[in-house]
């Protein structure tokens, strides 16, 4: 039997499940040079991003994490082609979909150098911060803001009006930063954030996180400091 694909362009940026709804729920949100959709798959609420250049229809998928026939079936009722496909970080539960997705597509698989080993497939290409990926006219800038993972990565994407976009994974949440396990981790994560996302960007900025709503830069910017003070 099909899945059911519902894509909505009434962007909230909650697409976590509904019971009580069958099928996928997807929302897009179009900006002056590209779209973003988001959908949410699998047990732990992971946000699936495809990013598609307004110009030549050409997506970048970011974390193929659960539910493959999930993502599959959201991509063909898209009207762009996914070239490439990201790993945001080294979590099995952001890669879970990667295999299969990877197996049908046939396109080029990238994530953070430090975390390729992680990954159940040899990555085309790794990524250590200062690179672009390349998504038709689109020109994405990668962070690598190590903490929650050595190798975690944070995609930019910017308007032609200059408004910026940031796809975290689990670096950057509402209301704080991805967890951490090792002693220093935390202060790292937080630094990086800091230094490279909140001081360089706007409080316009959108975050779009690896699971659950998004947030902007501007609403999370006054807690930086209640954040180090509790220390997660």
């Amino acid at each position: 039997m099909s899945i059911q694909v519902e894509l909505t362009d009434d962007y909230t940026g909650n697409v976590s499940p509904d019971p009580e709804r069958h099928g996928v729920h997807a929302q897009r949100r179009t900006l002056d040079n590209a779209s973003i959709v988001k959908v949410s798959v699998g047990p732990m609420d992971n946000n699936v991003y495809v990013i598609t250049d307004a110009a030549t229809q050409k997506s970048l998928l970011i974390d193929a994490a659960n539910d493959p026939e999930t993502i599959l079936a959201l991509l063909d009722a898209l009207p762009g082609t996914v070239t490439q496909i990201l790993t945001s970080h080294g979590h099995f539960d952001h890669w879970q979909g990667l295999e299969e997705v990877h197996r049908r597509l046939q396109v080029p698989t990238l994530v953070g150098a430090a975390d390729a080993d992680e990954l159940p497939l040899d990555p085309d290409r790794t990524l250590t911060g200062g690179e672009t990926i390349e998504v038709g006219e689109l020109s994405l800038e990668v962070i690598a803001i190590p903490g929650h993972t050595a190798g975690s990565v944070t995609i930019v994407l910017t308007e032609k009006s200059g408004r910026v976009h940031l796809f975290t994974g689990d670096t950057l949440f509402p209301g704080g930063v991805g967890k951490t396990w090792q002693p220093g981790d935390f202060e790292i994560l937080l630094d990086g954030v800091t230094s490279k996302l909140f001081d360089r960007f706007g409080d316009d900025t959108v975050v779009y996180p690896g699971h659950g709503k998004d947030t902007a830069l501007g609403v999370e910017r006054p807690h930086l400091a209640e954040w180090r003070e509790r220390g997660w």
